[in-house]
């Protein structure tokens, strides 16, 4: 579809929401990427495929070995408490959800085939691809469907994805209607209900409704490959599924290792030994101008979030917050550390790449100056002592070490406190968790299509993840006027208040937000991943020589 050509015959295909999309994009204010999105969000997957979204691919060779290098998985694979990346890197290659937040084009239909609101947007239902078996040969219905949810809401069943759906689906919600057909009742209207049902929550996967909590027997799922081996603490390898309800995947099997460490992973892909590995700034270094290589990137709404605790002293004062939030020059910090595969963040979950983000909202940016002025306003003129407590992961104690270097212009002393991740995040609840109960910290957050699951569970005063422990009657109250609103217009509106007020008050430092990355051997072609850890691997096919 071009700017000026038929633009008429797409309005009313939807309500109010997809009508007020179509006149920004006629406007010149939305890009085509993000309107179809956004007719992938309201279930209008016709229209998003009738402008070339998961249309024909290239023909490639089937046949081939992929070659996975992963980290160690933290503990058992199950799809019901799985969070971390190895751990979802596996379950990818068999599992499937309702629908696929697809990096580039959206929310794309998998075992759903549509979805719609009704006029609150409190209730979303949901029609199912028929066809669809699981590995062991039992055809998937929406009785299994059903039960998939409502396991993942059940407090009982160990589910990570408690948090994500805390406020949103409660246990009794997710029902039968028909054999193709489940329906949601949300505990409140949400526009945005179909990110939660997608990869974005990767605890989703749609199981058996009998399942017993045994996925590493079998690996039972409905993706395009079935599980041939694993091995604890090796490895697994899978096998092309011959009865896939969609395109066959063209290599015959994915091999996966697991290693201890990164190093060890970029010294397998560098001997020939692996075709994929994750990736992190160090590793990148070492393939940097290797034409045997390739770095591929997806921008995403991941960032690692510093929260200040606004119950305890010295962040009892938002004046102090501000004037720390004030020290960081997010530009360099997007240059040097993450040597520029990052966009700068503004303290707020509304990253730019989300349409309803309020861009009109101003930009913070370092400003020593002021931050001394806030601190002696606070009556710290001198400054103050802290400490910052964090995990060893990833580039976050390199960026511990920056916030301290950068808060030392302002007087402000940081002393550091880096832990393992086990040791960082405890037990995950209030009181017995360094993540949730340090007075300042640094914790990573990974992706998500919208700001919905960042908005409710680390700044709500009922969050799950409120690190900051931020009790605000109008946030909570915006949060609600947000989920409610049923257009583009109405959400940046919401969004630009929920802005506003965060950048005074400041519970949470926001100065970036990270591409996902991955190495891939220049041998190889097609591999996709999602900027949550899917990493989809059923298109690859291999170079010739």
């Amino acid at each position: 579809m071009t700017k000026h050509r038929d633009i008429d015959a797409v309005r009313n295909l939807s309500g109010d929401i997809w009508n007020v999309a179509v006149d920004e994009y006629q406007g010149g204010f939305l890009k085509r990427r993000d309107l179809l999105k956004y007719a992938a969000l309201l279930g209008l997957t016709g229209f998003a495929a009738s402008q070339g979204l998961g249309g024909a691919r290239a023909a490639a060779a089937a046949g081939g070995t992929v070659r996975v290098g992963l980290g160690q998985p933290t503990k058992a694979i199950d799809p019901v408490s799985v969070t971390d990346p190895a751990s979802i890197g596996v379950i990818s290659q068999v599992g499937e959800y309702l629908i696929l937040d697809d990096p580039k084009d959206g929310l794309q239909p998998k075992l759903a085939l549509s979805w719609e609101a009704d006029e609150t947007a409190s209730r979303w239902t949901f029609k199912l691809r028929q066809g669809v078996k699981f590995h062991d040969g039992r055809a998937v219905t929406a009785k299994d469907v059903v039960a998939s949810f409502e396991r993942l809401v059940d407090p009982a069943s160990g589910s990570s994805a408690l948090s994500a759906y805390k406020g949103i689906l409660s246990k009794g919600g997710a029902k039968l209607v028909d054999d193709e057909t489940v329906a949601f009742d949300l505990d409140g209207p949400n526009s945005n209900f179909p990110f939660y049902v997608s990869s974005d929550v990767y605890n989703a996967v749609i199981l058996p409704a009998d399942y017993a909590g045994d996925f590493e027997k079998t690996f039972n799922g409905t993706g395009p490959f079935k599980l041939e081996s694993f091995r604890p603490k090796q490895g697994a390898s899978f096998v092309r599924n011959e009865d896939y309800w969609g395109d066959k995947a063209l290599p015959d099997r994915v091999e996966i290792k697991f290693f201890d460490d990164e190093q060890a992973q970029v010294l397998a892909l560098q001997a020939g030994q692996l075709d994929v590995i994750p990736s992190t700034t160090r590793l990148e270094l070492a393939i940097e101008g290797n034409p045997n290589f390739k770095l591929l990137s997806v921008q995403a709404s991941s960032h690692d979030q510093v929260h200040l605790r606004t119950d305890q002293a010295p962040f009892t004062d938002k004046r102090i917050r501000r004037a720390l939030a004030l020290t960081i020059d997010r530009e360099a910090v997007v240059k040097g550390l993450l040597k520029g595969r990052a966009i700068v963040g503004n303290d707020t979950p509304f990253a730019p790449i989300f349409p309803s983000a309020d861009p009109s909202v101003p930009q913070r940016k370092q400003d020593i100056a002021e931050a001394k002025r806030l601190l002696g306003e606070a009556g710290v003129p001198n400054g103050f002592e802290v400490t910052l407590t964090t995990e060893r992961a990833y580039d976050i104690p390199d960026y511990a070490v920056i916030i301290q270097n950068f808060a030392k212009k302002a007087g402000i002393d940081v002393k550091l406190n880096v832990l393992p991740q086990d040791a960082y995040y405890g037990s995950a609840t209030f009181g017995s968790s360094p993540w949730l109960d340090s007075v300042l910290g640094i914790t990573d957050y990974g992706h998500r299509g919208t700001p919905d699951i960042f908005l409710n569970a680390t700044l709500k005063s009922s969050g799950a993840w409120n690190a900051a422990h931020f009790n605000n009657p109008a946030y909570d109250a915006l949060l609600l006027d947000y989920s409610k609103a049923r257009d583009l217009n109405a959400q940046r509106l919401v969004a630009g208040k929920i802005q506003t007020l965060l950048l005074d008050e400041t519970p949470a430092i926001i100065s970036y937000f990270s591409q996902y990355s991955r190495i891939v051997s220049s041998k190889v072609e097609g591999v996709r991943f999602t900027a949550i850890s899917h990493l989809l691997l059923d298109r690859v096919s291999f170079v010739q020589a």
